[in-house]
């Protein structure tokens, strides 16, 4: 097993081609910190480290480089984006997309039972998200339409 480098909170080894964690917060990302993590428990640990404020940010799972001598990381997932005017497509990085509200979700928990959401939460709602969309676009797809319907979500 080829190691790319070490977790920057438990520094356990995070093997070449294996998933990461990166905080979505920009001084967490400058090369002179460039953390790290083996796991989104180990990204939670250095929230209080850091001091981050306000409730803006999230861990975001990336892909290590194939070997320990390529340090650039591999490029981001994309998705094509078309204006309604048709112009040039656009392309947007999916992986720092957060897809849900998070007062919305911090409210509705907060109401609904009192507790308090860690900024985690976002990311895990996000991820469920996405596979259920991916879900949904290969029904629609199964069905022969270019069209996302409710009867086509799990």
């Amino acid at each position: 097993m080829k190691v790319w480098r070490k977790c920057s909170s438990c520094k356990k080894e995070i093997p070449c081609r294996a998933f990461y964690f990166v905080c979505s917060v920009s001084t967490c990302r400058q090369k002179k910190t460039d953390y790290a993590f083996c796991s989104v428990e180990c990204w939670d640990a250095h929230i209080p480290v850091e001091r981050h404020r306000g409730d803006d940010f999230s861990a975001i799972e990336k892909r290590a480089p194939e070997s320990a001598e390529n340090v650039s990381s591999p490029p981001p997932a994309k998705r094509m984006i078309v204006s309604a005017s048709h112009q040039a497509p656009e392309f947007k990085d999916v992986q720092t997309d957060v897809l849900v509200v998070a007062s919305k979700v911090k409210k509705y928990i907060s109401d609904r039972a009192q507790m308090n959401t860690s900024a985690s939460t976002m990311g895990a709602l996000t991820e469920r998200i996405k596979r259920l969309c991916d879900r949904a676009i290969q029904n629609a797809r199964e069905d022969g339409r270019k069209t996302v319907m409710d009867r086509d979500i799990p």
